[in-house]
This record gives structure tokens, C-alpha cells and sequence, in this order.
């Protein structure tokens, strides 16, 4: 079951937050990227902006990924990716939610922030100049009951890199099996991840070459189908897939 009772304590603030108690989607807070089949990393789906792949029910969000047809393949799919970008951005803080994943070979759904300077929102800078922060993926192809996390940045030579991706997995059940909490604590110095309240990784931020970390990021959610690292749907992946959004919340300290 989602918990709703979650608190970060006392030192934080809420600073911003989707409850998803609308009847529709709140386009003040969220755009949807409307997006053709193979944009990024080779995927099959195509982004829409149809409520048929993200929409409000039982008050959460879901986004729902389709298989269009009885064929595997480029553009054969739909779904939704949405972002916070030129509405609302942050620098510092904790990011939470309340996630119930979807699952399946060939399914990678993810919760992450891009620099609210990049150039496919708007601004000014290329992608991994601009930075990215990966507070959860999930690849069906690899395992249900695990997610990753992840940084990646441009190095001293402009050149990407990242922190590596880290591990997170369930004693038991799938991320598929109900609601888990997903939190970024997030400051000038590194970046903390939680699962269910375990923190499982941390990555030190005070490299000079780190320094798209000390700006504004945007939160993004989507689920992605095939792509270069995500493995390809087959006959053994059922249709359609949902991720189920209870809240997100931005907390900061109070200062």
C-alpha cells in the first residue's frame, strides 16, 4: 500500500509537491514530451501527450505504457514522459516519492533530474554538460526486484562520465508489488539515496569538474520500452505496464 504518512523530519521543509488529488494531470506543475520512437538510446516507444498514457486515477498518477498490435518493434509502442522543466526547479534538498514500478523484459522506467539548463527543455547546454541524476531505473530485462541509481556528468575534458550505477534489491516480491518510497537527499557536497529508508549509496560532489551539481535540476518520470541498455520486449512481456505515482514532495532545510 502507498504510505502517506511519510515525514523527513523536523529540520525540512516542504518546499513543493503533487499530491495527484486532481481529476486531471496539473499542467502548472508538469509538461508532457511528445516525443517520436527512437529519440533516445535507440527506444521503441514514441512519448505522447494523450491521456490514454498518463492520467489521474484513485489519486495517483499512471503512466501507462502500449503495445500497439501484435508486433515487436521500432514504434510499436506508447507512453509518457514528464517533466517539471521551465515550471519548477530545484538546487539542494530532498526529493521523495512514492512509487509503484512497473515490470517486464524489455520495461525501464525511471524518476530523475536533468540540469534545468539543458538544451531539450530550452537552455543553453548539451546533455552531459548539464548534468543528470537518476534517482531510480528499473531494468525488467535485468531484474524486477532491483533498481539503480545513478550520476552522470561531463569530466575535465568534456567528456561524459558517471558515478557507475548502484544497486538497490528487495529481500523479497518485485518493485511491481506495491508502493515503495524512493528519496534523494541532495547538498553541495554529495548526493545520499534511500530505499524504503535505507540508504544504500553516496557520491561526493565537491570536484571542481562536478559543478553542474550546484545548480538547479527539474524532476522527470517516465517509462521507457526497449533502448540500448534496456534490453527488448518480447511475447513473455505483457502489455500494457503501469507506474503508479502516490506523491512527490521537494523538501528543503530550513536555513
Amino acid at each position: 500500500m502507498a504510505d502517506n504518512t511519510y515525514t523527513p523530519g523536523s529540520e525540512w521543509s516542504l518546499i513543493w509537491s503533487d499530491e495527484f488529488n486532481s481529476e486531471t494531470i496539473d499542467t502548472s506543475k508538469w509538461n508532457f514530451q511528445v516525443l517520436p520512437a527512437g529519440n533516445f538510446n535507440e527506444e521503441w516507444q514514441r512519448y505522447t501527450d494523450s491521456s490514454e498514457n498518463a492520467y489521474i486515477e484513485n489519486e495517483q498518477l499512471v503512466i501507462k505504457a502500449i503495445h500497439e498490435g501484435t508486433t515487436h518493434g521500432l514504434n510499436k509502442y506508447t507512453s509518457a514522459r514528464m517533466n517539471t522543466a521551465n515550471k519548477f526547479s530545484w538546487k539542494y534538498g530532498k526529493i521523495a516519492a512514492s512509487i509503484k514500478l512497473p515490470y517486464g523484459k524489455g520495461i525501464w522506467p525511471a524518476f530523475w533530474l536533468l540540469g534545468a539548463n539543458i538544451d531539450e527543455t530550452g537552455g543553453d547546454t548539451p546533455w552531459p554538460q548539464s548534468g543528470e541524476i537518476d534517482i531510480l531505473e528499473l531494468y525488467g530485462t535485468k531484474d524486477d526486484a532491483v533498481i539503480e541509481s545513478n550520476v552522470h556528468f561531463a569530466n575535465a575534458d568534456g567528456e561524459h562520465e558517471m558515478m557507475g550505477a548502484v544497486d538497490y534489491k528487495l529481500d523479497e516480491g518485485i518493485f511491481a508489488d506495491d508502493f515503495h518510497l524512493f528519496e534523494l537527499e541532495w547538498n553541495k557536497e554529495e548526493m545520499i539515496w534511500f530505499v524504503d529508508g535505507n540508504e544504500f549509496t553516496r557520491f561526493d560532489i565537491t570536484s571542481p569538474e562536478l559543478s553542474e551539481f550546484r545548480k538547479e535540476f527539474f524532476i522527470l518520470l517516465n517509462i521507457a520500452v526497449g533502448g540500448t541498455y534496456a534490453g527488448r520486449p518480447d511475447a513473455s512481456t505483457p502489455f500494457p505496464q503501469y507506474m503508479y505515482v502516490d506523491w512527490i514532495r521537494v523538501y528543503q532545510k530550513d536555513s
